[in-house]
């Protein structure tokens, strides 16, 4: 479908270099053994995952406010005015959520062999035009009083282009070449880090930036123009300097791709190193409870969004970037927590020490009718997102890295079926349970994330006896 644009795109050669020294990896924390200066940190991925998440924040706060604005005076038969809205907010969010997690499978498929064939920053740049976009699309909404249904044409767009599954999933790629299998899960959340940070000063500012207008300009034009300059830079980064290195042997090794995505380079196909053997198993068992803990995840997260709307916590503008901070915050609290663990337990206790995190937080918050309460329950989950970019770590080193890009897009396609089962079905029960018992939600996610924890124990007892029979075989 969009072959003749791939066929402008570079095909460079994968080396594989010497080691220069030891422990380096793609992140911030290996930036004193590259180059000084600012364009030697330009050609880093830090800065495009830094400038996604600014815009993105930005995005998610406008177009959870213009939704609520266009939604209250919504009227259901049978539904209070409070319910009417909250109904035309879920459903809203409903219908938009699947085609953003659902149109971009097949091209996200796509990105991933062509991202394995040696064109790995294809996967990063040319979703960042989807988010453009979307985000454009939003802005003639806002500034035309277009319906707010025509975000569903912008959330098209956005999946036409591999949408946020093949963004992260071709980040992570670049993330896991770039470190050796010990300091991956370091590495991996180390992007977290930085995606968090980004999203936390973005959340703190998106509601003011929301209430400024001008006689001519209404609210939210200046948000989503700040937006749309934050994701034309991240794109025009991506394509222009983005450098993609491979680790080899623990060293850093020399560059992947050089030069732009629209430059000529050399034709001949990648070096694919030798196949090792994949652990079906282990590999099987990191897709179930990614599943079950995106299932949790997504779907109490989704409710939260028309939650601190209605009564009695009913959040202004201000409110909910201050929330969506928090929800950010955890990002920086959940990086400390895998330094601080990594030293006495394996990626499986790190694991499970996020699942236990995010399942009593969300538990709590079944109960929430203060602001105060909320902030309390968001502090409960403050390591809940260590499990994603662990079980990504580890699922990358149960394959070769010549599938890194094919396997991490599979798993972020599985974690979009969770989002086929968890939208509707959260959805449905939140809308009937409004009148007595909201937080019944967030009570399910807890008990779905406690049936996470199952498969990785299972991964816990099996990695020990793979290793002692690698060692054998090795002697």
């Amino acid at each position: 479908m969009r072959q003749s644009v791939f066929t402008l795109l570079t095909h460079t050669h994968t080396h594989t270099h010497t080691p220069r020294h030891s422990g380096g990896f793609l992140l911030l924390g290996s930036l004193g053994s590259e180059p000084a200066g600012a364009m030697a940190l330009l050609r880093r991925v830090e800065p495009v995952i830094v400038l996604e998440q600014l815009g993105n924040t930005l995005f998610e706060t406008a177009l959870q406010l213009v939704v609520s604005d266009r939604s209250a005076n919504a009227s259901y038969p049978g539904l209070t005015p409070e319910d009417s809205r909250q109904k035309a907010i879920t459903d809203f969010y409903l219908t938009y959520s699947l085609v953003v997690r659902f149109t971009p499978i097949l091209p996200a498929l796509l990105l991933a062999r062509i991202s394995d064939r040696g064109w790995r920053r294809v996967p990063v740049a040319l979703p960042l035009g989807g988010y453009l976009l979307s985000r454009l699309a939003l802005l003639l909404v806002v500034v035309s009083g277009l319906p707010v249904s025509v975000m569903f044409g912008g959330a098209f767009l956005f999946g036409l282009s591999g949408g946020y599954g093949a963004f992260w999933a071709g980040v992570m790629t670049v993330v896991s070449l770039g470190s050796t299998g010990k300091d991956r899960s370091k590495a991996m959340m180390m992007v977290e880090l930085l995606y968090g940070i980004a999203g936390l000063v973005g959340s703190l500012v998106s509601g003011h930036l929301f209430l400024l207008y001008t006689s001519s300009l209404g609210h939210g034009t200046i948000l989503l123009i700040v937006s749309i300059l934050l994701h034309l830079l991240c794109l025009l980064l991506a394509v222009f300097l983005l450098q993609v290195k491979q680790v080899t042997g623990g060293g850093s090794g020399g560059p992947e791709e050089e030069g732009h995505l629209l430059s000529g380079s050399s034709n001949e196909a990648p070096v694919v190193e030798a196949a090792a053997g994949i652990d079906k198993v282990n590999v099987a068992l990191l897709f179930v409870a990614a599943f079950l803990y995106d299932f949790a995840v997504g779907g109490a997260v989704s409710m939260l969004v028309a939650f601190v709307l209605k009564e009695p916590l009913s959040w202004n503008a201000t409110q909910v970037g201050y929330g969506n901070a928090a929800s950010c915050a955890i990002f920086l609290t959940s990086f400390l927590g895998v330094v601080a663990f990594r030293r006495c337990v394996s990626d499986v206790g790190l694991i499970l020490i996020g699942m236990l995190s995010f399942a009593s937080g969300i538990f709590f918050m079944s109960f929430v009718t203060a602001t105060w309460m909320f902030y309390l329950a968001r502090l409960l989950t403050l390591f809940a997102l260590i499990p994603m970019p662990t079980i990504r770590s580890l699922l990358s080193q149960q394959v070769p890295s010549s599938l890194y890009g094919t396997s991490l897009t599979l798993l972020q396609i599985t974690l979009k079926f969770a989002g086929l089962a968890y939208l509707p079905a959260f959805t449905k029960i939140y809308q009937g349970t409004l009148d007595w018992f909201p937080g019944l939600v967030f009570m399910l996610a807890s008990l779905f994330t406690v049936l996470g924890m199952v498969p990785i124990s299972i991964i816990g007892w099996r990695l020990p006896l793979r290793q002692r029979y690698e060692r054998i075989l090795g002697d």
